[in-house]
């Protein structure tokens, strides 16, 4: 998606500043709203990313990153059908104007021991996958334009670089339909000369490095 988001090589932000002891959390609720995150493994149509990256650009330049999060979290629980947006605007409108009652009764929860599993991609033929590319390979990325979230940033495309390192198979994480299972791709890590980048104002004899699924590449 070529949104405000893909930031990379855009004029008129300024520096970004650093905070000195910057905390964990600026604001109690930045926590809770991790933990929201966290504890509600509802499938999500097109990914926190996606969401994030749907806000509308002003929303989006105004808003923290938990505000951020908060936002896809609640887009998602809506897009899944969790909530509807009639419970969402009631419960809104009821602490607007009962600011102190108790977000949550106290209920007993008996706890519960998750099996978790190491198996990333189960009853998935992984050697059936050869990666095209290997380290020293040249390559260009492509000059895709997806409606939903890439991890191929937009100053990149179209640009000629090295392969560096190859990760194994992993999931692609491009946003995907609703039900269609992510593909697994061969990941590399690909190198590119900043003036490729930037052009003569580029820092001399400066690279940039970035992680790439193989469906973003073609032989140069």
């Amino acid at each position: 998606m070529d949104g405000i988001h893909d930031m990379g090589g855009m004029h008129g932000f300024g520096p970004i500043l650093r905070e000195e002891e910057e905390p964990v959390f600026h604001y109690l609720w930045e926590g809770r709203v991790l933990a929201i995150v966290r504890a509600t493994p509802i499938p999500i149509p097109g990914g926190m990313r996606n969401n994030i990256e749907t806000m509308e650009p002003g929303y989006y330049l105004t808003s923290s990153y938990y505000e951020k999060w908060l936002h896809a979290r609640i887009k998602g629980l809506v897009d899944a059908g969790a909530i509807t947006p009639e419970e969402l605007e009631e419960k809104v409108r009821f602490f607007e104007d009962n600011p102190d009652e108790s977000v949550l009764e106290h209920v007993s929860v008996e706890a519960e021991t998750v099996p978790t599993s190491r198996a990333s991609f189960p009853n998935r033929n992984l050697e059936k996958i050869s990666p095209k590319f290997e380290i020293g390979s040249r390559i260009k990325t492509r000059n895709i334009h997806p409606e939903g979230h890439t991890r191929l940033p937009r100053y990149v495309r179209g640009k000629p670089g090295e392969v560096t390192n190859f990760y194994g198979i992993h999931a692609l994480q491009d946003a995907l339909p609703t039900g269609q299972s992510a593909p697994l791709e061969p990941l590399y890590a690909v190198q590119f000369d900043a003036k490729e980048l930037w052009g003569e104002s580029a820092e001399p004899n400066s690279t940039v490095t970035l992680d790439m699924w193989e469906s973003y590449l073609e032989p140069q």
